[in-house]
Formats: structure tokens, sequence, C-alpha cells
């Protein structure tokens, strides 16, 4: 196990690189000045331009600019943003427990949900359950997340006015910021109605994140499942007149599970793509939201410096998802 592990960890480095290249490229590609974005309405001169160009390095070439960001990235320093001049890290970290609310929220709806459709679906194979689940799971999927976001804003907050149509909480609740998570601190607060608002305020934008994660989790334990009832262990389980829920609970879920908790891991990556779009529609103060912003004024360390943290957040999560693979099947440890 212990080399199992190792060889993970190894796999990272290469990869980190990779990632460290790609952030850095896509953000030169960017148009705009950075320069005439930290000077403002106020315009500079071409002598103070050259200063800050000089300042913050891009008059030297790519290579070395790269050199130079891989160098204080190791030193835990990505840069200030160019439009608040607060350090991207504190920023990330401030508004990191929002997106992270908000993906645990969806991805326990995508399973909640997805697993049991899918079981049931492989059960019932061919009936009107399988072929209507499969559908709207094929369609959850092709649907486009902020058309999708849309519709239930017109619908449930528009039209039925059930929910609120963006934020995080009502204005009308203030209390201090303990642990980022609101559902945590409304709680913590005492205030009543403030859980309560907090609850409203996720409920549309965590079912828009969950939609494409659930669909795939429903194919997929569907294919799974109806795989591993084909297997000789469940027709020996069967034949020995093992009560069916056993059969299905026991032999078949368990080992079906392999497969389908590799896949909810790979959804993370998904959610943080999604989030994007979702925090933008909703108005959610989360890291997606604070990417599309720093895109908009041309904000290039916030950029860099968040397209990199998100793509670490995704590796580590796949490390995490492997290693609970090989803890659960040991045949994968051995290759």
């Amino acid at each position: 196990m212990v080399r199992f592990i190792l060889t993970k960890l190894l796999y990272l480095i290469p990869t980190f690189l990779g990632i460290t290249i790609i952030a850095f490229g896509l953000v030169r590609i960017l148009p705009g000045d950075p320069v005439l974005l930290m000077a403002g309405e106020r315009g500079v001169s071409p002598e103070r331009h050259a200063q800050l160009t000089a300042m913050l390095g891009y008059d030297k070439p790519l290579i070395m600019q790269y050199l130079n960001f891989l160098g204080r990235l190791f030193q835990g320093d990505l840069g200030n943003s160019l439009s608040t001049n607060k350090p991207v890290l504190n920023e990330f970290l401030t508004l990191f427990p929002a997106t992270v609310e908000l993906g645990l929220c969806a991805i326990f709806l995508a399973v909640i949900i997805g697993v049991p459709v899918g079981v049931l679906a492989a059960i019932k194979r061919g009936s009107w359950f399988d072929q209507i689940s499969m559908t709207s799971a094929l369609v959850g999927f092709s649907m486009p997340i902020f058309w999708w976001g849309l519709l239930l804003i017109i619908f449930f907050s528009g039209y039925l006015g059930w929910t609120p149509v963006s934020g995080r909480i009502s204005y009308l609740y203030y209390f201090p910021n303990v642990t980022g998570f609101m559902l945590i601190d409304s709680l913590l607060s005492g205030q009543e109605g403030a859980f309560k608002s907090a609850v409203l305020h996720l409920i549309l934008p965590a079912i828009v994140l969950s939609t494409i994660p659930l669909a795939v989790i429903a194919r997929q334990t569907r294919s799974a499942m109806l795989e591993v009832m084909g297997e000789d262990y469940v027709r020996t389980a069967r034949a020995k007149g093992m009560p069916g829920r056993r059969v299905i609970g026991v032999h078949a879920l368990r080992n079906a599970m392999i497969p389908v908790i590799t896949t909810i891991g790979l959804q993370i990556g998904v959610l943080m793509a999604g989030a994007i779009l979702t925090e933008t529609i909703f108005s959610w103060p989360g890291i997606g939201k604070w990417m599309v912003d720093a895109i908009s004024s041309r904000d290039y360390p916030v950029v860099q410096s968040g397209l990199l943290l998100i793509a670490i957040l995704v590796m580590v999560v796949n490390l995490l998802v492997d290693l609970t693979y090989g803890l659960i099947n040991p045949r994968i440890r051995v290759k």
C-alpha cells in the first residue's frame, strides 16, 4: 500500500508542473494590459507605464517570467490582485467556503438521488421507470446550466415566489463569519429565521449544480449494477435462496460502487466548472463568480492563481479517490 501511495504522489509532480504552465500560458493569451488596469481611469504616462511594467516583471522574457512565477509559488506567494491590491490567496480562502458549501450540497443531492435511481433502474431493466429515469438523466446531462438555472429562477422565484433570486442569505440578517459556511454560521448566530433564509438561498443553486453529476452518477450506477448482477457469485447467491434485498445490497451493490465512487470523485472537476456559471447566475459569492469578475477586469494575478488553486484542488480530490479506490479494491494496488 505504501508503494501504491508513493507512486500516486510521484505522478502529481509532472501534473502540477503541467498545470502551472497551462495557467501561466492562458493568462498571457488574454487581451488587455494589466498596467493600464492598475492605472485606472487616470491613465499613465509612457515613462510610468514602462516603470510599472518593469516592476511587475512583464518586460522580461516569458521563460524568466514563468521561472519567477514558479519561485514565488513555492514560497507561497501568489501575488496581489490588481483590482483590490489584496493577496490572492487571502481572497481565495475567504470565498472558498461558499463554493465548498454549494459543492457539498450539490454532490450530496447527486449521490442520494442518483445512486438509488441507478440501482432501481438496473433492477427494473426495460421497465417504464428505467426508460423515464435514464431519459431524464440524458436530458439533465445535456441541458445547459445557465438555461436550466434561469428556468428555475423564473418559475420558483418569479412565478411562485418560494425561493430568493440571488445571494447566500437575506440582507435582514447579519452575524459574524465564524466558519464561512452560511448554514453553520446562521445556526450559531441564534437569529430566528436565519437558517431558513440560508437554506432557501441554497436550494436552487444546489439543484442546478447537481444536475449533471446526478445524471452521470445515475447512469454509471445502472451500468455497474447490470454488469455485476450478471456475475457468477450473484447468480450463486440467488441459487442458494438468499433474499433478493441481501443479494442486491451485499453482493451486487458493494462491488458496483467501486466504479461509482471513482465517478463521484471525478465529478468534483465538473462541479468546479459548473460553479462558475451557477455562481454567476445566482450571484453566489464564491470562487466561480470571483474568477468571472477577474477575467472581465483582466486581473491577471487572480485569474492565474485562481486557475492554479482550482486545478490543485481537483488534483488532490482525484488523488484521494484513487487511494480510496485502492483500499476498496486491493487488486488495483498491485498494478
